[in-house]
């Protein structure tokens, strides 16, 4: 079985990427195809199999990626993928529509139906910082962009969804059942601290549907201390409303990290995300974690146990809840323990077997037709 990987690109670090390193690692022989990758600021994946579209070359493609948008497909389609027997594509948006030989098996890794076609379109127009008119002219683009898009997802033989809460939009926008395979967290890497627990804990990357405006509104308003980690388009503006209780660390190395969550009160989870591996990071330190009680975190989060969730999106409910929280009220060894549900080794056995019986399926239905 002869098997590649694909992902949309490498300009990143975030959760796709740790679900691509871990795909590496299952299929070590594997080579990756992408769009254009940026091995500065992705070093882990340097001496990767790691093949890139033209895009690789377009001027400016690190900083203004978003201009060659339209001709993202074209260069999707462009892979030559003829010599696979499997491709595993991991994407949030263009690596589903690859195009691969008859007879060959594809299994797409969904993260979520691509956002600024489908769930976001409206507030991702909004959010460029591009002007005014070239905003307007946008609409038609992504009209274009999305018929692609519904097409790609015809061209994948089996999906698998990060969450329940995926599957659910995968059914809606691409009329296709999915299975549940949550992505790997590295839970080993964490462990609990008996350290005094001084602050609020919230962080990834900074960008604005994440809503880390509210979590900082709600500190603003209630004096407690709070550490934001990472970085992001939306940095400045956070800090321009952050009053002096509120910290912000930029981009904290991977290996300081889990003192980070461990001695921390609980860490705020404000958003819908399609899975939340910092909410399990935070847990698998011990952790309880306060979300917002939508996506992912109603899968890994459990009220009363884990953490707590709070129902409307608002810094009052935030506020209200942080004042009323309690951390002694909760167990960390109990919340570790729920955590390594979501392992690492948990994930590469999942997939594994997954891709291998779906292959296997295939070949047995190709004997059939003969």
């Amino acid at each position: 079985m002869k098997l590649a990987l694909v992902h949309d690109y490498l300009k990143q670090d975030g959760g796709a990427e740790k679900v691509l390193s871990v795909l590496q690692e299952i299929w070590p022989e594997a080579p990756t195809y992408t769009l254009f990758f940026d091995p500065d600021r992705l070093p882990q994946f340097k001496g990767k199999d790691v093949r890139t579209s033209f895009l690789q070359r377009a001027p400016l493609i690190q900083s203004k990626f978003q201009w060659y948008l339209t001709l993202m497909p074209t260069a999707t389609e462009h892979y030559d993928l003829s010599e696979y027997d499997v491709v595993v594509s991991s994407t949030s948006a263009f690596a589903k529509g690859v195009i691969t030989r008859p007879g060959a098996l594809h299994v797409c890794y969904c993260h979520t139906p691509t956002r600024f076609l489908w769930t976001d379109t409206l507030s991702y127009v909004e959010e460029l910082r591009i002007p005014r008119v070239v905003k307007s002219l946008l609409p038609p683009f992504l009209s274009m962009l999305r018929v692609w898009d519904r097409q790609a997802a015809d061209r994948v033989d089996a999906f698998v969804a990060n969450s329940r809460t995926v599957k659910d939009r995968i059914e809606k926008y691409y009329g296709r059942d999915s299975a549940v395979v949550h992505p790997p967290v590295d839970t080993h890497r964490f462990s609990v601290s008996d350290a005094p627990k001084t602050y609020f804990l919230t962080g990834g990357r900074l960008v604005a549907y994440k809503r880390f405006d509210l979590v900082i509104e709600a500190c603003n308003r209630t004096g407690f201390k709070l550490k934001i980690f990472g970085t992001g388009p939306v940095m400045k503006d956070l800090k321009k409303m952050a009053r002096s209780n509120v910290e912000f660390l930029g981009r904290v190395p991977d290996e300081d990290l889990p003192a980070l969550f461990a001695d921390a009160k609980a860490f705020i989870h404000p958003h819908e995300e399609d899975f939340g591996i910092t909410a399990v990071e935070s847990m698998s330190a011990g952790r309880p974690v306060v979300a917002y009680r939508r996506g992912g975190a109603t899968e890994t989060v459990i009220d009363g146990v884990t953490g707590e969730l709070f129902d409307e999106q608002s810094w009052e409910e935030l506020a209200d809840h942080l004042i009323r929280f309690n951390d002694a009220a909760y167990d960390p060894t109990a919340i570790r323990a729920h955590a390594e549900r979501f392992g690492r080794e948990r994930f590469k056995r999942e997939m594994q077997e997954l891709v291998e019986r779906a292959y296997e399926e295939k070949l047995e239905d190709t004997r059939n037709k003969i």
